[in-house]
């Protein structure tokens, strides 16, 4: 039997009342929305901070005061402060170093653990503490951006289905928040989109709920949707670096890159002019500004791009999954093989094991290349059990590049796309797929919906050229892998000379 929801909020906040309990709760509160902040201030080792927050936390109120808990737990953070500080140093740029040596910040892993181990134990305390619930929520989910590791994500909605199932999101906005953010991250979508607008509602004038929105309706593809949730995003919050990455993105699937280049910097110089600028947030605008790079071709500049997102987040796994790309792209397999290994190493996903595997066996290593293979499947069918999903398209997509399970892929493929998420890249996945299972006709359609945008993607133009050859249009395949190679001549390690040798045949 689930708990009768709260109508009220927990007491007033301590600036409101000078009485000594009041303090104290209003202290108890400040302490537990700082806590990363200390962290992060001073350099601590966050498992330690951890440990003697909780064993504090737990000594009974009867005869001790809580203020007297929040002086320990203040002084335990500041005192380790001191004791770490000048113990750390920087890891090198291409090797993560050891979790327990990094210096913690407010984007690092360990301090996010910290976070999430010490708001687990509020909630275990009192399950219907929604605060605490909506804040863990938030950081199961900076976990998984920073790791990669998808197992966080069920812990994330059930801590904001908690928060909502106790107080009602009329009343519990930041619940509702979180619950959108979650499910957004689960790939629903359609439920995140529907609680978006739930939101602007409850909390008109905010630019947040517009986030959510125009991000849920990309992933829709409803672009005109998602257009104006971002314009009305940009008109709340216009010196916000997450508009500004999301006006790029906008900008680059309408086949706009200097636009999105633009929006990138501008996101850029904002995140650097804040008293701490979030590595992750940096790390990840400077990833994007080279993926634009690479698209083009340019291979310098995303080489370039990717080594100063390393030197901000030394343990990006996609910047280290990028900068293994360029390597092999210039024949460099040593160092692409082992950027990819440890970007796997950091958070296996099907795309990077994939490229690993790719790799081993241009290296000649058939053996690790079919573990590597092995390996994919296995991550696919996982990503498929967290997201409580029958479909997967980067799992379908490396059965059409393979040649393998044809009528699997495509299965994987049309049923997303007929479930409702109908962007550009899931178009092009159906119709990849559908080529490789004899679909021409279906492949045909799905890719026109894929090129609607004019997205300058260099597969969406190769894969349009092999089924146009398919087809027997021979013309429009030649235009259309011209147009592929002439946008990024090695696109893929092996799609890209399948496009080459396809082209020369047709001018045969």
């Amino acid at each position: 039997m689930k708990p009768a929801r709260r109508t009220i909020t927990r007491g007033n906040s301590w600036l409101e009342s000078s009485a000594p309990w009041a303090l104290a709760d209003g202290a108890e509160r400040f302490v537990e929305a700082n806590m990363t902040a200390f962290i992060s201030a001073r350099g601590v080792d966050s498992v330690a901070v951890d440990e003697v927050t909780a064993a504090i936390m737990t000594i009974p109120d009867k005869g001790r005061p809580l203020r007297f808990r929040i002086a320990l737990t203040i002084s335990a953070i500041v005192l380790g402060g001191l004791f770490s500080l000048g113990t750390r140093s920087r890891p090198a740029v291409l090797t993560p170093a050891p979790r327990e040596q990094t210096k913690v910040s407010l984007s690092d892993e360990g301090a996010t653990q910290a976070a999430i181990r010490f708001y687990l134990a509020r909630v275990e305390r009192d399950p219907e503490d929604t605060r605490s619930q909506n804040t863990l929520a938030e950081y199961y989910l900076q976990a998984v951006r920073e790791s990669g590791n998808e197992d966080y994500l069920p812990r994330a909605l059930a801590a904001a289905h908690a928060s909502v199932d106790t107080v009602v999101p009329e009343r519990n906005v930041g619940g509702l928040t979180a619950l959108a953010r979650c499910e957004f991250s689960n790939h629903n979508f359609a439920a995140a989109r529907d609680h978006a607008m739930t939101l602007i509602t409850l909390n008109p004038g905010k630019s947040e709920p517009f986030a959510i929105l125009g991000d849920a309706q990309l992933e829709l593809g409803d672009y005109d949707a998602a257009t104006k949730a971002f314009a009305e995003m940009e008109r709340l919050s216009p010196e916000d670096s997450g508009t500004h990455t999301r006006l790029a993105r906008a900008a680059f699937l309408r086949a706009d890159p200097n636009d999105a280049k633009a929006h990138l910097w501008r996101a850029l110089k904002l995140l650097s002019g804040q008293p701490d600028p979030p590595r992750e947030a940096v790390a990840w605008c400077r990833w994007q500004l080279g993926e634009i790079a690479f698209s083009a071709g340019d291979d310098q500049k995303a080489e370039r791009c990717y080594r100063e997102a390393l030197a901000d987040l030394p343990n990006s796994f996609r910047a280290l999954a990028a900068l293994g790309r360029v390597c092999a792209r210039r024949g460099d397999f040593p160092a692409a093989i082992m950027l990819y290994e440890q970007a796997v190493r950091i958070a296996p996903d099907v795309n990077s094991m994939a490229a690993l595997g790719d790799l081993y066996t241009q290296a000649g290593r058939a053996a690790d290349a079919g573990v590597r293979f092995e390996l994919v499947e296995q991550l696919g069918e996982h990503s498929r059990k967290i997201h409580n999903s029958p479909f997967n398209r980067n799992l379908a997509l490396f059965y059409a590049d393979h040649d393998l399970k044809a009528e699997e892929a495509y299965a994987l493929a049309q049923g997303e796309y007929a479930a409702g998420r109908h962007d550009v890249y899931g178009a092009d996945a159906l119709a990849w797929t559908a080529l490789k299972a004899g679909r021409i006709a279906e492949a045909q359609s799905a890719m026109e919906e894929a090129l609607r945008l004019g997205t300058l993607d260099a597969r969406f133009f190769y894969h349009a050229g092999m089924i146009a050859r398919a087809a027997g249009e021979n013309a429009t395949a030649v235009e259309f892998l011209k147009h592929a190679l002439a946008l990024n001549p090695h696109f893929d390690l092996l799609q890209s000379k399948v496009a080459q040798d396809a082209l020369e045949g047709l001018a045969r």
